[in-house]
């Protein structure tokens, strides 16, 4: 893996990459894989203390073993459909998907592991059988491969945006719109490195966004993706002065444990090996619905 630094900023490199979203190592052992030669900076070993610059080159052998093993633990998550090649999960809001930043159990994966042991392993035995990932506090419909070759080949489907996701989303205010393109870059945030933000030395990204329904003071949408940033809907919502409710991160209220009410509700693709027209939905949490039920329709 390799990580250009695009901020200008003075932060140690343990630091920088525990707060990193894309990389699922904690700061401990960010500082041993510095030591034992896992990370370079600009083809050196440096030390955890080394302060990031910009344009600065990390590359990152991630082949270095989070933990011996991890351990397989029964986890609640609702599964959809399963055959001989991949699963799709419903997963709620609260998991983790897999081990790193400080989680390390009651993870997606872990419960993937307890489930069967018939899972990709592209991404080490840490993200085995994912493809593709949701934020912690983001609920619903995700895609899990059970061998490489269907790994590889639904990888390249999302690269080549041939797999369709709908996601559902309550919005503080009532936005104007029937419909609305938000095409604006994200990068990570220069003043919160756990966080992404608009920025124009960012990755294009962009949100396609409809109304669903319009209450007083908020507004449901449906949100499809033209490109997969981390946050990305998340940012771009909160960019534009409609952040997504209840979320933890994008906007400035007290917010519940249930995090941001932001549900993947409907996954569409091509079977991998069948090539069968696959469709799956998925209904929003009981906690969304139950809060949608106490608003005033407009």
């Amino acid at each position: 893996m390799k990580i250009i630094v695009n901020d200008n900023i003075d932060i140690r490199i343990d630091k920088y990459l525990s707060l990193c979203n894309d990389i699922a190592f904690s700061r401990e052992l960010i500082t041993k894989m510095l030591k034992d030669g896992y990370i370079l900076v600009n083809g050196k070993n440096i030390k955890p203390s080394y302060k990031v610059k910009l344009n600065d080159e990390i590359d990152i052998d991630d082949s270095y073993k989070i933990h011996d093993d991890i351990i397989p633990e029964e986890v609640d998550f609702k599964i959809v459909y399963e055959d001989d090649y991949l699963m799709v999960i419903d997963k709620p809001s609260g998991l983790v998907v897999h081990p790193g930043n400080g989680h390390y159990d009651n993870t997606l994966v872990n419960g993937l592991k307890y489930y069967t042991d018939n899972l990709s392993d592209v991404g080490g035995d840490e993200r085995v059988g994912i493809v593709h990932r949701l934020d912690k506090d983001t609920s619903g419909l995700m895609m899990v491969a059970k061998t490489n070759e269907v790994h590889n080949i639904l990888a390249e489907a999302f690269k080549n945006k041939e797999i369709h996701r709908e996601y559902v989303a309550l919005l503080i205010g009532e936005f104007p719109s029937d419909t609305a393109k938000i095409d604006a870059p994200i990068g990570r945030s220069k003043k919160y490195f756990n966080r992404m933000e608009v920025t124009s030395t960012g990755k294009k990204a962009i949100t396609n966004l409809k109304v669903l329904k319009r209450y007083k003071d908020y507004t449901l949408v449906s949100l499809i993706l033209e490109t997969g940033r981390t946050h990305q809907i998340r940012v771009h919502l909160s960019y534009i002065g409609y952040p997504i409710y209840n979320d933890p991160v994008y906007q400035n209220k007290k917010t519940t444990p249930f995090g941001q009410f932001l549900h993947s509700r409907h996954l569409e693709f091509t079977h991998p090996i069948t090539k069968e027209k696959m469709a799956f939905d998925s209904q929003i949490p009981k906690p969304f619905q139950d809060f949608l039920d106490t608003l005033s329709v407009k």
